[in-house]
């Protein structure tokens, strides 16, 4: 099964590379000629030294030339990118192929999850061919083979089976779970959070305030998921909770690390510069409180969040503002 490969950052090559590794032939796409090119020099993403590429991937900066011939397209962009590449996609015509998308976010002003957009882009006709990847999975711990269980998801029961059996390996576990739209939002809204306690953190807080802000995050996710009709079930599982704990705990999270970096005395801009790549939960914030409103739904914490990142809220008077709010009777 010949797959074209949509994004070349860390998830991107080493999703790549554990295609290649089970004998499908990968043609990875990027945007950048220059960087593809040193990666088919070098065989090694920069963020990822010492991980040579399997030799089944090459690399590429023409879009044509990844999707022709393509029996599966994934993709690994980055939730701003996603319409945008795929209405290139679209432009080249003659694709047939299922797509499978691991990035995670909702579009800012729509508020269609990643498959919607794809969908929205594509075509109804091609509802049967969207699917998902997504759960706790760091790209510097699976590139190491490092064991680790996420989740599959698809519109069509046959394509999400070809989804497990595509990535699935004896330490990469796939899971199919039907709840498409449950599986996308979970992925999405964690990152959010995860922001959240890398501030909580930078601010010298300790583990009682992270457990209290990851508990009462995956509240707020849940209340906000009613919105997409995502199951409530789903947020319990590897794409909701299990991506929250990992990405609000681990220093390998870039949306925590962005957290910690501006409660520490960076200016958003510059946290996401010294990280030098996509913070999916400063997009984010802004999709979800713009769902929260229409729907009428408080969102506290992603409201302190936006605040610390838009509006230059200083982080101690956010915590101050959480702290403030009327205590009412929890609610699961």
């Amino acid at each position: 099964m010949r797959v074209g490969y949509l994004g070349a950052g860390t998830w991107g090559f080493c999703l790549a590379s554990l295609l290649g590794s089970k004998g499908y032939p990968v043609t990875l796409w990027t945007s950048n000629p220059d960087f593809a090119r040193l990666l088919t020099k070098n065989r090694q993403h920069p963020k990822l030294p010492h991980f040579r590429v399997s030799d089944n991937v090459t690399f590429t900066s023409d879009l044509k030339q990844a999707i022709d011939g393509a029996e599966l397209i994934v993709e690994s962009v980055t939730s701003r990118g996603i319409r945008p590449v795929f209405e290139q996609v679209l432009s080249l015509g003659n694709c047939h192929a299922p797509i499978i998308l691991t990035s995670k976010g909702i579009e800012q002003n729509s508020g269609l999850l990643l498959p919607e957009v794809v969908l929205e882009v594509m075509g109804e006709s091609y509802r049967n061919k969207v699917g998902c990847l997504s759960g706790p999975s760091h790209a510097e711990e699976v590139i190491q083979n490092l064991p680790t269980s996420v989740v599959c998801s698809s519109y069509n029961p046959d394509l999400m089976l070809l989804i497990r059996d595509a990535f699935n390996t004896s330490n990469f576990r796939v899971y199919p779970n039907a709840d498409l739209n449950g599986v996308a939002f979970g992925g999405a809204m964690k990152n959010i959070i995860a922001i959240a306690c890398g501030i909580s953190d930078g601010l010298g807080f300790g583990d009682n305030t992270k457990a209290a802000l990851m508990t009462r995050g995956l509240h707020e996710i849940r209340k906000l998921s009613v919105t997409k009709g995502c199951h409530q079930e789903t947020l319990n599982g590897l794409s909701g909770m299990g991506d929250l704990c990992v990405t609000c705990l681990s220093k390998l999270s870039r949306n925590y690390t962005y957290g910690r970096l501006i409660a520490e005395g960076l200016s958003a801009q510059a946290a996401q510069e010294k990280i030098g790549m996509v913070v999916e939960g400063a997009y984010t914030c802004v999709s979800a409180l713009q769902l929260g409103e229409k729907a009428h739904i408080p969102l506290p914490i992603s409201e302190a969040v936006y605040a610390i990142i838009y509006d230059n809220l200083n982080p101690h008077q956010a915590v101050k503002a959480l702290l403030q709010r009327e205590i009412k009777e929890e609610h699961l």
